[in-house]
């Protein structure tokens, strides 16, 4: 047979099948979709250097000299493409709400440059019109509290004050995020440079170097120092920012890729009821096309090309919505694309699951003997377990029909079952995503976030800082503290330690293992410092601060969202007697129900610095808008499938309902006796599904928070009311995709439905 027979009948079999081809496409578009986005939110997520140098034209290379250098020379050095700059930058003393910080002011022309363009975010950018007006980094801007149109006050080096407005906020994959990158940046105009540092010997020049290839950095670093000689003061390097802004939201990322990987299975398991279904319902017409002469691999070939062009197109158009949604609707999140690499790992993924989903209905399709005039035989089995309870508790006779019919063919009915299932064990296992971030907002405590305020004394002693703060009565407790880092031992790197309340009077921490430090010499640790150092509760630990060694014994474990786990804390008496400071700030646990920003506006009146502290759940916040749209892509896969079991219930019992109306049973009982052989299968994957997701998703959640660092105990299974509320709509759900087909059978005439 020519190819142009088969292509006639894969066309007009489409054209028949127009709904159920669409809801095929549409399925496999949205895991697609799904696992590109989180592929991309994992990607910007443990590394969002890299969108951020991208989009801004970022440089490689940023060398600080006294003097402005030779440009001509540092653009001729082999390996550089590009130089932004020079620009003039000095420091600044900046003083807002009552803290003073430093700040670096950097001049910025106000028409954006080819090269380290900063990313605007909120306001405007700078403007000659308004020489007060500068634009701050916004990790700075945030930590601080600024907002566009924010005034503020800076201090020279020559000890002048000036009045200052934040005119917008910007992003640059330059400069870390602070406060991990100190001091802030805020870009100027070169007259509000001149009016703030007036003195030449007081600025210093920043030029930065685009290569041409990323990997020659060190060389050309040694290049550029050998060329300007003794001008360099010091050199900062892609590598230092990318590292400095690595692991951000990491915990994000891997959850959204956890739904992604398990969802392109349940698309596959949806394809593959899809197209064993339609590949049943056509046994009769490939019987047909066999007896005019189409082969086997004919027709195998045939099915392979329909039902794969089905999901090729599907995973296309997840390519395209997957580039708009974060291209446009996540901008803020996602800053580009996703690499090639990962990008094809999906698309060949997707595309092999497909193949390998359409190719065992195709196969059996190809057996299908040639006897078009033979009817399809009724399905075989004995009465099942559920029909005989139906019979004996005398149910009406449509239920008993449709329970007897739901698993008959055990095959479809356990595909069904599985296809509906896991749809449903994911949505459950995000309802429990979504009750742990519940529980973080509504139980700040159990993620350490006791103290919802943090102050620092600033021009004030440490003692006059905490009497102002326990003065307020919304202040139960003011706990001091002091941050330090602190050098492992075995490795050159450091860690956070923090030194928190008395050993007689401790910080309220999270313990999930072990018990709270009570005397001096203990400490907890968070899972991630655990984990770097492979020690367990119970054990010691040797590090050094400042010169001075620090033994401890890690006496419990506890929730640490900081440092990716990586912190040590314990009681500020334990510390050495050179390293034991005055407190560096209180840690303030307030009244249930107080407004914290109120008690903060209160003390800032005072001139005490406030810090407010950010609990998890507000930087996880995207994931609520990831779980609706994963449901939403989840329940289109179980529609899918329910359409599928409902079109094969049609087709083994084309014959039974015109000896159902013969009988005497009316259109609504025959209804009722296919929603009911449809449903009972869904229902069956629906409930278990839900046990399912309830039973792993607080082990997801810890496993996961044990990875990240974080620890587990972290997890929390979905509430008894968003379960109920689950399995009820989901149920409903399936019962009246089931009606849809199930009215239009039963409205059909007798001579019709027998043919």
């Amino acid at each position: 047979m020519p190819r142009s027979a088969e292509l006639r009948w894969i066309r007009a079999d489409l054209r028949a099948r127009r709904g159920q081809a669409g809801l095929t496409v549409l399925a496999v578009a949205g895991i697609v979709t799904a696992l590109i986005v989180a592929a991309t939110l994992l990607e910007g997520g443990t590394n969002p250097w890299r969108g951020l140098f991208e989009r801004g034209h970022g440089a490689h290379i940023w060398i600080h000299s006294k003097d402005v250098p030779d440009v001509s020379a540092l653009r001729g050095l082999p390996g550089v493409t590009d130089v932004a700059g020079p620009y003039r930058s000095a420091p600044a003393t900046l003083a807002t709400g009552g803290r003073r910080v430093p700040i670096t002011l950097r001049e910025t022309p106000a028409a954006f440059t080819s090269v380290a363009r900063p990313l605007p975010r909120e306001g405007r950018w700078l403007d000659p019109r308004a020489p007060d007006g500068v634009v701050v980094e916004r990790s700075f801007a945030r930590a601080l509290g600024l907002r566009p149109g924010s005034p503020f006050t800076v201090t020279g080096l020559n000890g002048a004050t000036h009045r200052l407005t934040v005119a917008g906020l910007a992003e640059s994959g330059d400069q870390g995020f602070y406060p991990e990158w100190t001091p802030g940046l805020a870009w100027t105009l070169g007259q509000t440079l001149d009016v703030v540092e007036p003195a030449p010997g007081r600025t210093e020049a920043v030029t930065g170097l685009r290569l041409a290839d990323p990997a020659d950095t060190d060389l050309v670093v040694q290049r550029a120092v050998f060329t300007l000689r003794n001008q360099v003061q010091r050199v900062t390097t892609w590598r230092e920012v990318r590292a400095s802004m690595e692991l951000d939201d990491r915990l994000l990322g891997l959850l959204l890729a956890l739904f992604g990987v398990a969802g392109l299975v349940a698309a596959a398991l949806a394809l593959a009821n899809a197209a064993g279904g339609r590949v049943l319902t056509q046994l009769r017409d490939i019987a047909t096309l066999k007896s005019l002469g189409f082969t086997r691999g004919q027709v195998v070939r045939m099915l392979l090309a329909e039902h794969g062009t089905l999901g090729l197109l599907g995973i296309a158009l997840g390519v395209l919505a997957a580039r708009l949604v974060t291209a446009y609707a996540m901008g803020e999140t996602v800053a580009v694309p996703l690499s090639a690499g990962p990008l094809a790992a999906i698309v060949a993924g997707t595309a092999l699951a497909v193949l390998v989903a359409v190719l065992v209905p195709a196969w059996r399709g190809g057996r299908v003997p040639p006897l078009p005039a033979a009817p399809a035989a009724p399905p075989r089995g004995r009465l099942s377990r559920l029909a005989r309870v139906a019979l004996l508790v005398r149910l009406p006779p449509a239920l008993v029909l449709g329970a007897r019919d739901a698993f008959t063919r055990r095959t479809p009915a356990a595909l069904t079952a599985c296809g509906v299932a896991l749809p449903m064990m994911l949505i459950t296992i995000g309802l429990g995503c979504w009750a742990t971030l519940d529980d973080f907002g509504r139980h700040p405590e159990s993620v350490g976030q006791a103290a919802a305020l943090s102050i620092r004394p600033g021009d004030m002693t440490a003692e006059e800082a905490r009497q102002r703060v326990m003065a307020d009565p919304d202040v139960v407790a003011a706990y001091p503290g002091a941050e330090l880092d602190a050098l492992v031992p075995w490795q050159t790197r450091t860690v956070r330690t923090r030194a928190l309340g008395l050993s007689s009077d401790p910080y309220p921490f999270p313990v999930v293992e072990g018990r709270m430090f009570a005397d001096r010499g203990e400490a907890v640790a968070g899972q991630g410092l655990l984990d770097l150092l492979g020690v367990r509760v119970g054990d010691r630990v040797r590090m050094t601060i400042g010169g001075t060694p620090l033994i401890v014994r890690i006496v419990g474990r506890v929730i640490e969202p900081e440092q990716d786990g990586e912190v040590l804390s314990f009681g500020l008496d334990s510390l050495a007697a050179k390293d034991a400071l005055p407190p560096g700030f209180y840690a303030l646990v307030l009244r249930p129900g107080a407004d914290a920003a109120q008690v903060r506006a209160r003390l800032q009146e005072q001139g005490l610095e406030v810090t407010r502290a950010v609990n998890p759940a507000e930087r996880l916040a995207v994931v609520r808008v990831i779980i609706v749209a994963l449901v939403v892509v989840l329940a289109l896969i179980g529609l899918a499938n329910l359409l599928t079991a409902s079109a094969l219930g049609l087709r083994d019992h084309v014959l039974d309902l015109a000896v159902l109306k013969a009988m005497g049973l009316t259109p609504r009982q025959v209804t009722a006796t296919l929603v009911t052989a449809a449903g009972l299968p869904a229902a069956v994957g629906v409930v278990a599904g839900a046990a399912a997701g309830a039973f792993w998703s607080r082990a997801l959640i810890d496993l996961e928070g044990r990875g990240s660092g974080v620890g587990a105990g972290i997890g929390r299974a979905p509430t008894p009311g968003m379960l109920a509320a689950a399995l009820l709509i989901a149920i409903g759900a399936a019962s009246l995709v089931a009606l849809i087909p199930a009215r239009r059978a039963a409205r059909a005439r007798v001579p019709v439905t027998a043919r």
